[in-house]
């Protein structure tokens, strides 16, 4: 491979100023970013990125949790270009191709049983959205009873997306709340987290209390509900906030209970990142819908997919005249790029033994975590496989937090990143998510830096 020249300054400069002018970019107050020239990334390669100016990164968060064996892997590299050479895009309104069909297969004997259809879409906000459309529309076809269960519940803290129906269903003030009179109304309930417990209660004392909230909403409504959205073992961006062993288990049996589907959002918690492929095998939970993507296509392209049972399928089969049809698709969905790079994505899973690497990861990685633990504004470490929460706080005894005009989580990641460890807060979290298999030494240096970063910061 040909060695990529390193740009001139002056054409850094000229990027920064077009990005200043006419970019605007992703949950960014951009009134501060543009007052310093945004860095600019121009390759990548296994756990590394480098800049404009050719300085090297580790990329602490896999470029926004998507990134699974890190960047330009030969396997998918080799998979994209093939497709490439065959056709970039083909729609699946009325036609249909090979890497789509192939990867639905492949997805179903991975998934979770009972799962055995696969509707495609283009992101995890989509994929979640397409899930509370079926959901709906499903019981919408079941019959005159049916026809009033119209309502979801979600957790508090929740974040399922961007759209509007995957905003209706999020519990995050500061994300949805100016959006609230676009949004259909849903029933919200306690979420679990342990370390600021809504009920005041300790685990395992507490039997898992915050889901009483949840079993009185389903046995007084269980009519109106038509289902319950949940992020299993872990709520990603509520702070990398972790349920007690058996939550989900227990969500799903109270669903089954009442008649209410299930909808697991598995955008970022598929695909290895707990350990497993998909975080519901933990307690075995086999939910009616489950939405997948970020590590769909292995941080290549922008692809998801929302799986579902027979019977929900079966529910929109009729007569052309009956207008049973799922109105819903888009002008990439299936995009066969995206679907070889995800049939790559498996491929390495298997022949790689991925899953069985992870676990010496995640070792690996607990245990470098021990030595920031102690640190004297480290509130809580939470860590879910490779998903990894460290909540900082003005006072240890009385978990007091920072005051948010502080950034002090903003401030830690910009002291990383000027140890070349790239990171990105969830307010005065820290998230650590890297690619799935590391080096001991890349993960001991990623946590080293981290501390040093939050010592350097709150001293």
């Amino acid at each position: 491979m040909a060695r990529l020249r390193t740009p001139s300054r002056r054409a850094s400069n000229r990027l920064a100023a077009k990005s200043r002018h006419h970019l605007w970019y992703p949950f960014t107050q951009m009134a501060g970013w543009n007052r310093e020239p945004p860095l600019i990334i121009r390759r990548g390669r296994g756990p590394y990125l480098w800049d404009q100016e050719g300085r090297r990164y580790l990329d602490g968060t896999s470029s926004l949790w998507v990134n699974l064996h890190g960047h330009r892997h030969p396997i998918l590299d080799r998979a994209v270009e093939a497709q490439l050479r065959r056709i970039a895009h083909s729609t699946l309104l009325g036609l249909s191709h090979a890497p789509a069909i192939e990867l639905a297969d492949a997805l179903v004997r991975r998934a979770p049983r009972g799962l055995n259809r696969v509707f495609y879409s283009d992101n995890g906000s989509t994929a979640v959205e397409v899930a509370l459309k079926m959901a709906f529309q499903y019981w919408q076809l079941t019959g005159k009873a049916g026809r009033r269960k119209r309502l979801f519940i979600s957790f508090a803290n929740a974040y399922h997306g961007d759209t509007l129906g995957a905003v209706s269903v999020g519990g995050i003030d500061l994300f949805h709340q100016r959006f609230a009179p676009l949004l259909f109304p849903t029933l919200k309930v306690h979420a679990p987290y342990c370390y600021r417990c809504p009920l005041g209660l300790r685990y395992p004392e507490c039997g898992i209390a915050c889901l009483d909230q949840l079993e009185r909403t389903l046995a007084h409504r269980k009519d109106e509900i038509a289902g319950v959205v949940v992020e299993p073992l872990i709520q990603a961006a509520a702070g990398m906030v972790t349920a007690p062993h058996g939550h989900l288990r227990r969500v799903r049996e109270l669903t089954r209970r009442h008649d209410v589907l299930l909808i697991a959002d598995e955008v970022a918690t598929g695909f290895g990142r707990t350990g497993r492929l998909f975080a519901c095998e933990h307690e075995a939970v086999s939910p009616d819908f489950m939405a997948v993507a970020k590590g769909m296509t292995g941080g290549y392209l922008p692809l998801a997919a929302t799986l579902t049972t027979e019977r929900i399928y079966r529910a929109f089969l009729g007569p052309y005249t009956a207008f049973k049809t799922f109105f819903h698709g888009h002008s990439y969905t299936g995009n066969p790029l995206g679907c070889a790079a995800a049939l790559a994505n498996l491929k390495i899973f298997d022949t790689e033994h991925t899953l069985a690497a992870v676990q010496s990861s995640i070792g690996e990685l607990t245990q470098a975590l021990e030595s920031i633990a102690t640190l004297k504004h480290v509130g809580q470490i939470r860590q879910c496989g490779l998903m990894v929460g460290i909540e900082l706080v003005r006072n240890r005894r009385d978990r007091a937090p920072y005051v948010p005009s502080k950034r002090i989580g903003f401030q830690v990641c910009r002291e990383a990143r000027r140890r070349r460890l790239l990171l990105r807060p969830l307010a005065d979290v820290i998230v650590l998510m890297p690619p799935l298999t590391m080096t001991r030494s890349v993960i001991r240096r990623m946590v080293e830096i981290v501390g040093r970063s939050i010592q350097a910061v709150t001293g």
